[in-house]
């Protein structure tokens, strides 16, 4: 059986480099109008909420309203300092945010806004602990500042997504140019449910996991692949070897080191004592700017 490959130190910091200097290009390419779009959007949402409450005012007459529409609920979650999340809202106020229940339960629709009338912003929303109406400069400061919270929260997010569903789709893309081929996602109880050899399946399940790509090799062995995007070095500890890393123990543990080789496609930023911990736990390391190492020594095993 052909090894998979493990990275010297120096290897590893080579590979390193060329990614943070990939993720550098991709950032600095990315069209301010993504922002833009987003701030001005939420801005409108922030002004429609200001105006459903009377500037924040009269919250608990305009519970129902606020609470049942995904826009107004968003901005309201975000007039807390710091933002408050829709789990905590739910456990803070031991209440449902499904619509139907807050319209036929107005009670529980008064705690929910009362956990966040409670962590307002008193910077940006002065003139409510004041018990007063604010200036238009106050108001206008509020909104613009609600939409920039909300619009760099959204970017984020998307700019996260788009890079995972990115890599994904390089990562198809390149096993279909080698040859393999794709099929159908399916549960892996056993090995013996995996795909044939040179055949792969997308997010599947596997043994109390789920990999991003499960191939079988053409000696019988199985990859089980993450594909991990990090947007910084401390990020990384968390995509790769907290999640990543640790779920290639449990798969060696659990299927064996000759059935089964845990690996990840990497992009982004990473640091070098974190790469080096999770090639030592016994997952094998790809890079998103060099997918033909990984079909290489795919192919290797024919």
């Amino acid at each position: 059986m052909i090894s998979p490959p493990r990275w010297t130190p120096e290897e590893l910091e080579q590979q390193r480099t060329k990614a943070i200097e990939s993720f550098r290009r991709e950032r600095m390419q990315e069209p301010l109008e993504d922002y833009v779009g987003a701030f001005d959007r939420y801005k409108g949402i922030v002004e429609n909420l200001l105006r459903t409450s009377v500037d924040l005012l009269n919250l608990d007459d305009a519970a129902t309203g606020i609470l049942t529409d995904p826009n107004l609920l968003e901005a309201f979650r975000y007039i807390a300092g710091p933002p408050i999340s829709q789990d905590d809202l739910r456990t803070l106020s031991e209440g449902v945010l499904s619509p139907g229940t807050l319209r036929r339960n107005p009670a529980m629709a008064r705690r929910v806004v009362e956990v966040v009338r409670i962590g307002l912003d008193r910077r940006r929303f002065a003139w409510v602990s004041e018990n007063r109406g604010p200036s238009e400069a106050e108001r206008g400061a509020a909104v613009r500042a609600s939409a920039a919270l909300l619009a760099t929260r959204k970017v984020g997010t998307d700019r996260r997504h788009k890079g995972k569903e990115d890599q994904e789709t390089l990562v198809e893309e390149t096993f279909l140019r080698a040859g393999l081929n794709k099929v159908p996602t399916r549960r892996i109880i056993t090995l013996m449910d995996a795909p044939a050899p040179g055949e792969f399946c997308r997010e599947s399940e596997l043994e109390g996991g789920k990999a991003d790509f499960v191939v079988r090799l053409w000696d019988n062995r199985v990859a089980a692949l993450e594909c991990k995007v990090s947007n910084s070095a401390i990020n990384s500890v968390k995509r790769l070897n907290r999640e990543a890393a640790a779920k290639a123990e449990a798969w060696i543990r659990d299927l064996g080191a000759t059935q089964i080789v845990p690996a990840a496609v990497l992009s982004g930023v990473y640091k070098l004592r974190n790469l080096a911990d999770a090639q030592r736990r016994g997952l094998t390391l790809f890079w998103a700017h060099d997918a033909a190492a990984l079909v290489s020594w795919i192919l290797q095993t024919r």
